[in-house]
């Protein structure tokens, strides 16, 4: 039988961060899991929309439990202050869904002068992850939910010299090589959560061919060229609606079988139910993990110590 919301269990009294829970797949993660009874944090940029979606989800779950905070993962700074006014809030943190993130852009930066899609996708969650990082080793069995694309087959590895590829800059393979980047982080953070022996897991999660606004953005935008416009057109006809499209990163967030390290998707790659899928792109793995973690620290100034803060919890 195939997992679906209903298999979620009861969330009730846990905490759970969604970035990007204003559309798509984050409207659909904050949905379901305020519907299990969770309080959930909704992390977003546009606070107007984000307004809407709270009304879409009480409609649905008048006594949903949620909390509204900006969040511009494009911004380091915004970053870190939405991390301190959850952290002023929340002790524990159950759950964090890394989920927003940008598709094929024009080249263009964030404010602190990154590739859009490594800024975005990766850095800003890197760093959000970080600064969270107290809380979410308190929790008693914390997840932390890293969303990648099938575009990471596409993606290679950032050159640690020009990680921004400026010079080289082509929508798809930065896009390509920011959801890399989000796969290699995922489970470069498991690896640091068990090489410190914390009970908090990392898992990741792709959510195939999902129909949502990520690809009418990215025609909209442009950057994709003809290939962002068939995108869409693609998504539209074929696509997975986003509530089928959010299995994947829910059953790593939930599933009591789910295990640190592993990565949910659609059974047949871009559509169908969501399952554990294998980790494939294994040499080299270590190797590319290290570099992530060094680019990442120095460009965003920020460390991502598990033992460091494991010790001092």
């Amino acid at each position: 039988m195939s997992w679906t919301q209903n298999d979620i269990p009861d969330q009730t009294g846990r905490t759970a961060v969604v970035t990007g829970a204003n559309g798509g797949l984050g409207l659909e993660s904050a949905e379901a899991l305020a519907g299990a009874g969770a309080h959930v944090v909704m992390a977003v940029r546009n606070q107007d929309k984000a307004k809407d979606a709270v009304e879409r989800i009480r409609a649905a779950h008048p006594n949903a439990s949620l909390e509204l905070i900006p969040l511009d993962l494009g911004d380091l700074a915004s970053t870190a202050a939405a991390a301190k006014q959850i952290l002023a809030k929340h002790d524990s943190i159950d759950l964090l869904i890394n989920n927003a993130g940008v598709m094929a852009m024009p080249e263009r930066t964030t404010v602190d002068g990154f590739e859009m899609q490594m800024g975005v996708d990766h850095l800003g969650h890197f760093a959000l992850t970080a600064h969270l990082l107290p809380a979410i080793l308190a929790a008693d069995a914390a997840r932390v939910v890293t969303v990648t694309s099938i575009a990471r087959f596409q993606g290679r590895p950032f050159d640690p010299d020009n990680p921004h590829m400026k010079g080289n800059y082509g929508a798809w393979s930065a896009y390509g090589q920011a959801k890399l980047a989000n796969y290699h982080f995922g489970l470069g953070l498991q690896n640091k959560f068990k090489a410190a022996g914390v009970a908090a897991e990392s898992l990741i999660a792709h959510p195939g061919l999902s129909h949502t606004d990520l690809q009418s953005t990215t025609a909209a935008e442009g950057g994709g060229g003809w290939l962002g416009r068939t995108s869409e057109t693609l998504a539209a006809r074929t696509g997975m609606p986003p509530h089928k499209g959010v299995r994947p990163q829910l059953r790593a967030a939930t599933d009591p079988n789910a295990k640190g390290g592993q990565m949910y998707g659609p059974l047949l790659a871009s559509n169908g139910p969501a399952v554990s899928r294998p980790i494939l792109r294994r040499i080299r793995l270590d190797r590319r993990i290290n570099e992530l973690w060094d680019m990442s620290e120095r460009e965003t100034g920020v460390s991502l110590d598990v033992a460091r803060a494991a010790r001092s919890t």
